[in-house]
């Protein structure tokens, strides 16, 4: 009897990811099954990254997720240290400092 292949749906197309792999010299053939493990991974990581985001975004009492709070949360968490130099550009904090109750103006 012949065995069933579960079926995933990839968030992330698996052809693109085999594109991406195949442009490196030192790699040859994939396994079909390579690219939609990846395409999870992928899924997961951005989930785990988001996920953390959402906390900053909540901490600092903020309604909209933005690159800084990305930013701010690659610096927090040593597991997103390889992502520094992508977000080294990006503004350390927006406008949502400026309507925060707990500071005082001192006019």
């Amino acid at each position: 009897m012949p065995s069933k292949k579960k079926k995933f749906s990839a968030r992330f197309p698996p052809a693109r990811i085999k594109k991406i792999m195949q442009t490196d010299e030192d790699v040859g053939k994939v396994a079909a099954a390579v690219p939609v493990l990846i395409s999870r991974a992928l899924e997961k990581f951005i989930e785990t990254l988001i996920l953390k985001t959402s906390e900053t975004t909540k901490i600092r009492n903020a309604k909209t997720l933005t690159t800084s709070h990305i930013k701010q949360t690659i610096h927090q968490e040593k597991k997103f240290d390889f992502l520094k130099d992508l977000v080294a550009n990006v503004p350390d904090h927006q406008a949502e400092d400026e309507s925060d109750p707990n500071i005082s103006d001192t006019k």
